[in-house]
């Protein structure tokens, strides 16, 4: 209570400014883009199980029948390239560190076509291997095409705009990190202030 021209006034404690509080629905927001990418790379990850399901099957089949050696060591191959088709789709950090051409979609959907190409190489298993050989097109057709998407996306430069996204996203992330990270150091500080001033 203070005195000024004669009249009293009530003086009003000073509270120190307030953070902004990070908004919870900014954490659950997701960006669409990513989200349609994340479900279009899981899709393309399941065309790439798929081939290897089938070319583990053809590669058997052309093991036990020894006059097909050949296609045995062809179908091992395009079984570890099919491999490196989903790795890419989860975007590793240790895995696109060392092939850099898989960041970029063109790069990915050439290698998709390719294994889709070696998936449907040598498809004659004769009326016995209809089963197979059914199989055996859904899969090479279901990867190329998945192929050709990430090719054209990449000419139409999504690929670039992808990145730009996730970068926007991680810096979001890092601010909301950083501003809780205030906000519970600011709480710490109000507590110690109250315990001084019991004190």
């Amino acid at each position: 209570m203070s005195e000024i021209g004669g009249q009293e006034t009530v003086g009003t404690p000073t509270t120190p400014p307030t953070l902004p509080t990070p908004p919870t629905s900014s954490r659950n927001r997701r960006d669409p883009f990513l989200v349609v990418c994340r479900c279009f790379g899981f899709v393309t990850a399941l065309a790439g199980i798929l081939c290897i399901t089938v070319n583990v099957l053809s590669a058997i089949r052309s093991f036990q029948n020894r006059s097909d050696i050949f296609d045995g060591v062809f179908r091992c191959y395009a079984v570890v390239i099919a491999f490196f088709v989903i790795i890419a789709e989860t975007e590793w950090s240790f895995i696109m560190k060392f092939s850099k051409i898989l960041e970029y979609w063109v790069g990915r959907g050439m290698l998709q076509i390719f294994v889709a190409v070696m998936t449907r190489a040598f498809p004659s298993y004769g009326d016995k291997q209809t089963d197979l050989l059914l199989l055996q097109n859904i899969a090479c057709f279901y990867l190329l095409g998945c192929g050709l998407i990430y090719v054209i996306s990449g000419l139409l430069c999504l690929g670039f705009l992808k990145r730009s996204h996730q970068q926007r996203e991680i810096s979001r992330e890092q601010a909301i990190k950083d501003l809780e990270e205030l906000q519970r150091r600011r709480e710490e500080l109000e507590q110690l202030l109250l315990k001084e001033e019991v004190v």
